[in-house]
């Protein structure tokens, strides 16, 4: 059975947030990890918040033009372990390679 929209969204949420903490963490590895666009991996990581997922993007120090990594800070009602345990399945579910 395919997926809803909302489910999606809901999974694609839950596998970046996934891939951030386990060191997938900028915009070009996500989307090459994922083969997602780039403007669908910038705007499900603005949507983390949604989830109460608190993502922050962190400069590299010294560096210019946006250049470091995201970082979940505090994953909300979210349990990372759970996620884990079943990135492959949102990953399948997904259709990322």
């Amino acid at each position: 059975m395919p997926l809803s929209k909302t489910q999606t969204s809901f999974y694609r949420r839950l596998y970046v947030a996934h891939l951030i903490a386990s060191g997938t963490a900028s915009v070009p590895a996500i989307t090459a990890a994922t083969g997602m666009p780039r403007r669908t991996a910038q705007d499900t990581l603005a949507a983390l918040a949604e989830l109460d997922i608190r993502c922050e993007f962190e400069p590299e120090p010294g560096q210019r033009h946006n250049i470091g990594h995201y970082v979940i800070r505090d994953w909300g009602p979210i349990d990372p372990d759970w996620v884990a345990r079943h990135a492959g399945r949102l990953r399948e579910a997904l259709g990322y390679a």
